[in-house]
C-alpha cells in the first residue's frame, strides 16, 4: 500500500484505540488507520493470564517507565508498566472487569461535562460487554469484550471472601450491579481461560476490513498542523520515518503518558515547558500534563505457617506442572488465574459516602509488582489496598525534545496529607483482614509492614518506604471547561481543529476502581460523537492535500489476528 491518506488515523491501540478503530471502520466509506509503537499481540504470555506475571519483567511489550525520584517516597523511581501492543494495557493487565462507582461518573457531569453522567454512560458499558451470567439491567451481550467469571477459584481466595465476612463487611457478587460496597470474586476480562484484551474482543472480528489499515512498531513523532487544524502524524514505521494523513480527524489514543507527551511534542501545551525543550509553541494550552491521578497502593504481606499459597517454591512443581497441562487441555485451573481473583471495596471510615478503598487480594508473596523474583519462592499472602480517589496530583512532562524518549513522570503520590492519614487506615484495615480465623492458618508474622512497625508514623515511614500504585494513571489531557481543560466534553483539544484525545487521560478525575472497563467504555462514547460531528459537518470543505504528501508507507496491514493454538504463539 502506498497512499497516506486516511478519513481517521488513531495513535494507540489500546482499550479505547481498538473499540474506535472498530467502529470507525464499521461504515465502510471511512478509511481508518491504527497506529501502534509496539508490536503484535500474538504470544503465549499474551493470551495466557497468568503471563501477566512475565510480562511485568519484558520490555518487548510493556513500555516499563519509571517516574523520576519521589520526594515524598523516599526518592524512590516507581515503576510505571504500560502495554506496548495491540490491546495496550489491556494486554497485559490483571484482567480485572470493574466500572468505577456510579458518584464518579455523576460527578464528571456536575463538573460540566454533558454527557458523561452514569445513566448516560452505562449503555457504552453494556454495549461494550459480553456477560456470560446473562444480560440485565447493568450488564450486556453480544460486545466485543468477554466478562467471564474466574476458572481458577483458588480456595485462599474463598478464604479471604470469608475473612471480610468476618470481619464486618458485606458479601457482594457484582461489584458492577446496583451497589459497589463489599467483598466477593472479581469477573474477569477472559474467553474461554483466555485473556479476552480489547485487541482480541474488538480488532480480530473486523482485521478484514478492507477500509482498516492496522500498522505496529509505529512510534509517533508529532502532530503535524496547518495552522490550527491537525492534518496528520509524523511516525517512525519499522524506525523509517513517514507522514500520514487525515482527511477527518487525527485522534490520539496513546494514554496518560503518551498522549500528554505527544501533544508537548507538537508545540500543545504551556509555553515555558516548550521553550525549556526548543520546541515551538503550536497552541497554548496549559493542562497538557497536568492533573496526574494514580492510585496510590500498599501491599501487607505476611509468611504463611502452611502450604496452600502459589509459590515458585520446588515443592510446588509437581503441582504447577499438572495445573499446566490442565491448562493446555481443558482451559482452567491456576494458569487461568488472574492473581487478583478476589477482593472488594470498602469505606476506611464510618462517615465516608461511598466506598472509599479497594482491595485486591494475592494468595502470594508480592513486592515491587512482582519483579523482586526472590519472593515467589516464599510461601504467603498479598492484600493491595488502594485509595481510590486520592487528592494528591502529579504531572507528565518532557524529558527532552526527543519523541522517542521516555516522558517525565512524577506521581506526587502521598503528597496530600488526607492520602497519607487514609492509607495509614488502609494498612490496619489489611493487618485486621488478614488476622481473621478464615484466613489466620497462613499468616504466621509480618514481612510488610514488620511487626515491629505499630504506631502511626512507623506505619506512614512504612509507607514511604513500600506505597506504590496499581497502573491506573488518568488526567493528563483532562475533560471540562476550566483553565486546565485539555478537551471539551465531545473530547475534541481546546482551541483546536481536527484533534481528540480518547483515552484515560480525559477522565477529570479518577474513578472508583479499575480503569480498562472505562476506557474502552470512552472509546465507544467517543466513536458515537466523532461520527454524529463530521456527518454533521460532511459538507464542510476537505481539502485535498494530495501534492504536499511525500513519502508512502513502507508497512502493509498487519494481518489477521485469529486465535492461535499455543503451540504456535511466540513466548516473548
Amino acid at each position: 500500500m502506498t497512499n497516506n491518506q486516511f478519513d481517521y488515523i488513531i495513535v494507540g491501540a489500546g482499550s479505547a484505540g481498538s473499540v474506535l478503530a472498530n467502529r470507525l471502520s464499521s461504515d465502510p466509506a471511512n478509511k481508518v488507520c491504527l497506529l501502534e509503537a509496539g508490536p503484535h499481540d500474538n504470544s503465549l504470555l499474551v493470551s495466557c493470564p497468568m503471563g501477566v506475571v512475565a510480562l511485568m519483567n519484558t520490555k518487548k511489550r510493556n513500555w516499563s517507565f519509571n517516574s523520576k525520584p519521589q520526594p515524598t517516597q523516599n526518592g524512590r523511581e516507581i515503576f510505571n508498566p504500560r502495554g506496548k501492543t495491540l490491546g495496550g494495557s489491556s494486554s497485559i493487565n490483571a484482567m480485572v472487569y470493574i466500572r468505577g462507582h456510579k458518584w464518579d461518573y455523576d460527578h464528571w457531569a456536575s463538573l460540566g461535562n454533558a454527557g458523561w453522567s452514569y445513566e448516560e454512560v452505562l449503555p457504552y458499558f453494556r454495549s461494550t460487554q459480553n456477560q456470560e451470567r446473562g444480560e440485565s439491567k447493568y450488564h450486556g451481550v453480544g460486545g466485543g469484550l468477554n466478562v467471564a467469571n474466574g476458572r481458577s477459584e483458588h480456595p485462599i481466595g474463598k478464604a479471604f471472601v470469608e475473612a471480610g465476612k468476618q470481619a464486618g463487611y458485606p458479601y457482594n457478587d457484582d461489584f458492577n450491579g446496583a451497589e459497589q460496597e463489599g467483598i466477593g470474586a472479581y469477573q474477569a476480562t477472559q474467553i474461554n481461560g483466555e485473556r479476552c484484551s480489547a485487541a482480541r474482543g474488538f480488532l480480530r472480528p473486523v482485521m478484514d476490513r478492507p477500509n482498516l489499515t492496522v500498522i505496529t512498531d509505529a512510534r509517533a513523532q508529532r502532530v503535524l498542523f496547518e495552522g490550527k487544524r491537525a492534518i496528520g502524524i509524523e511516525v517512525l514505521i519499522n524506525k523509517q520515518p513517514q507522514r500520514l494523513y487525515s482527511n477527518k480527524e487525527l485522534i490520539l489514543s496513546g494514554g496518560a503518558f503518551n498522549s500528554p507527551q505527544l501533544l508537548l511534542l507538537s508545540g500543545v501545551g504551556p509555553k515555558d515547558e516548550l521553550t525549556k525543550h526548543n520546541i515551538k509553541q503550536q497552541h497554548e494550552l496549559p493542562g497538557v500534563g497536568q492533573n496526574l491521578q494514580e492510585h496510590v497502593d500498599v501491599v501487607t504481606v505476611v509468611k504463611s505457617r502452611s502450604s496452600g499459597p502459589f509459590s515458585a517454591h520446588p515443592s510446588a512443581w509437581l503441582y504447577a506442572t499438572k495445573e499446566l497441562w490442565r491448562y493446555i487441555t481443558q482451559r482452567k485451573g491456576f494458569f487461568t488465574t488472574n492473581i487478583v481473583e478476589t477482593g472488594g471495596f470498602i469505606k476506611s471510615s464510618k462517615d465516608q459516602a461511598i466506598p472509599d478503598l479497594q482491595l485486591q487480594f494475592t494468595p502470594m508473596t508480592m513486592d515491587d509488582h512482582g519483579r523482586t523474583l526472590s519472593f515467589m519462592f516464599k510461601l504467603g499472602l498479598s492484600l493491595h489496598n488502594c485509595l481510590l480517589r486520592p487528592k494528591s496530583r502529579g504531572s507528565v512532562t518532557l524529558a527532552s525534545n526527543d519523541p522517542n524518549a521516555d516522558p517525565l513522570i512524577d506521581l506526587n503520590m502521598l503528597s496530600h496529607p488526607d492520602d497519607m492519614a487514609t492509607m495509614i487506615k488502609a494498612v490496619r484495615i489489611s493487618q485486621n483482614l488478614l488476622a481473621q480465623p478464615a484466613v489466620k492458618q497462613w499468616n504466621s508474622e509480618g514481612i510488610f509492614p514488620r511487626n515491629d512497625q505499630k504506631s502511626d508514623e512507623e506505619i506512614a515511614e512504612f509507607l514511604r518506604e513500600k506505597a506504590n500504585h496499581v497502573y491506573h494513571p488518568v488526567g493528563t489531557c483532562k475533560m471540562g471547561n476550566d483553565p486546565l481543560a485539555v478537551v471539551d466534553d465531545r473530547l475534541r483539544v481546546q482551541g483546536l481543529d481536527g484533534l481528540r484525545v480518547v483515552d484515560a487521560s480525559i477522565m477529570p478525575t479518577l474513578i472508583g476502581g479499575n480503569t480498562n472497563a472505562p476506557a474502552i467504555m470512552i472509546g465507544a462514547k467517543a466513536a458515537d460523537m466523532i461520527l454524529a460531528d463530521n456527518n454533521k459537518d460532511s459538507g464542510k470543505r476537505s481539502k485535498d492535500l494530495s501534492e504536499s504528501l511525500s513519502g508512502s508507507l513502507s508497512a502493509k496491514k498487519t494481518g489477521s489476528l485469529e486465535s492461535s493454538p499455543v503451540e504456535s504463539q511466540e513466548i516473548a
